[in-house]
């Protein structure tokens, strides 16, 4: 087996096609949880997923939890008149021998007050644990790190 310049063998790469699926799987999933999309954000997790992020004492579980979190946030920032962005990218897509994908990305948010400039209010890493589930990419456990607290 070939290995990569990071010593990962070749296998651990994705393919071109899971790359450009999982690129897809996150440019939709961001438009919703910047829409307020509650609902529909949550189905892109699985049923029993964990959301872990610093600004929280415990991870979120279950898809009601992180719907109920993020009509939290869309009302807070509703309230405040400011509009976010997650800007992901930089995906390191690594598939595993169990068939669960692991995503390692950066995210970008950035804060548009109404009226005025938009700034990047954080910098963010990612660790995602994707599954399938009839076809379609779902998150089964999030990790999230913020580049300030660390």
């Amino acid at each position: 087996m070939t290995a990569q310049t990071d010593g990962r063998p070749a296998a651990a790469t994705a393919s071109a096609a899971l790359y450009a699926e999982v690129q897809q799987f996150y440019a939709r999933h961001m438009h919703l949880l910047d829409r307020g999309d509650a609902d529909a954000w949550a189905a892109g997790f699985t049923e029993d997923a964990s959301f872990s992020v610093p600004t929280l004492p415990a991870p979120v579980v279950g898809r009601e939890g992180l719907a109920a979190a993020v009509r939290k946030s869309a009302a807070a920032l509703a309230e405040a008149g400011e509009q976010h962005r997650h800007w992901p990218g930089v995906f390191d897509v690594v598939p595993q021998a169990d068939g669960t994908i692991v995503v390692h990305s950066y995210t970008t948010v950035f804060a548009s007050p109404r009226g005025g400039a938009s700034r990047v209010h954080r910098v963010c890493t990612c660790t995602d644990v994707l599954v399938r589930e009839a076809g379609t990419l779902l998150v089964k456990h999030r990790e999230v790190g913020r580049d300030d607290l660390r």
